[in-house]
């Protein structure tokens, strides 16, 4: 049985959701095409018992809250996929946004789909930006922005601190951080300045063009692994590249 540690974390940030917004059932149907054999046809109980969803997208219509998308999951212990959105109230300038979060394997056959998993959630959503990074090199990103019991984050292996100074994530095209692989919606790629054809030849090369005109954005070949040198200098380049990102 695969590791707890062993699976991919996906995140995406896109324009508040409301009750049976289209976006939701589009987004479990965009995921089910991008990883062809996976279906998303239960969600859990309080107790954490699997509950199988006979008339699935109905129940996703009908549960879609006002900035939620209900709890969905495959029923495979070897492969475990969770796929669930919220409301998260601390938006640039105070508004409300949808995030959006998904567990997926960390085997061959969905590494290979990775890019076109957050290419389908982040356009199904029409997300701002998103990623989806392996979980250990996820939980020290995650340290950029986590304040310590002495007060600002203390981000290990280098990494900028992000997100601290007041008004710096004033427009939600701004990323918060980077991950593995990286949604830039169109509006977040021009803010950011990508693609800079005198400055990005090595991310050009690792990047593809969305149907909406976005980019995935990949900062390394393999899974990112923050404990092999070359990673770590890729993605603390990344930084120095685009400074607006996590409002430093």
């Amino acid at each position: 049985m695969p590791s707890a540690q062993d699976f991919l974390s996906l995140l995406a940030y896109a324009p508040a959701l409301s009750h049976a917004d289209e976006r939701s059932l589009a987004i479990v149907h965009g995921v089910e095409r991008a990883l062809p054999g996976l279906r998303l046809g239960w969600t859990t109980s309080e107790r954490g018992d699997l509950i199988a969803l006979g008339h699935r997208d109905a129940w996703v219509v009908a549960n879609t809250m006002d900035g939620g998308l209900p709890f969905l999951c495959n029923d495979d212990d070897q492969a475990p996929v969770t796929l669930y959105g919220l409301e998260n109230p601390d938006g640039p300038g105070g508004a409300c946004q949808f995030e959006i979060h998904m567990r997926l394997p960390l085997n061959g056959s969905v590494i290979g789909q990775a890019q076109s998993v957050l290419a389908a959630i982040a356009e199904a959503a029409a997300a701002w930006w998103g990623e989806v990074t392996p979980f250990a090199a996820a939980s020290d990103i995650a340290e950029q922005t986590a304040p310590t019991l002495e007060g600002p984050p203390s981000p290990s292996r280098g990494l900028p601190i992000l997100g601290m100074a007041p008004g710096v994530l004033a427009s939600p095209e701004f990323p918060r951080h980077l991950g593995w692989m990286n949604y830039w919606s169109a509006e977040s790629a021009r803010v950011l300045g990508f693609p800079d054809p005198s400055r990005d030849e090595d991310l050009i090369s690792r990047a593809r063009r969305t149907a909406t005109d976005g980019w995935i954005v990949s900062l390394t070949d393999a899974p990112l692994d923050l404990d092999k040198p070359a990673h770590l200098e890729a993605l603390l380049k990344a930084y120095e590249r685009f400074p607006k990102i996590g409002g430093r």
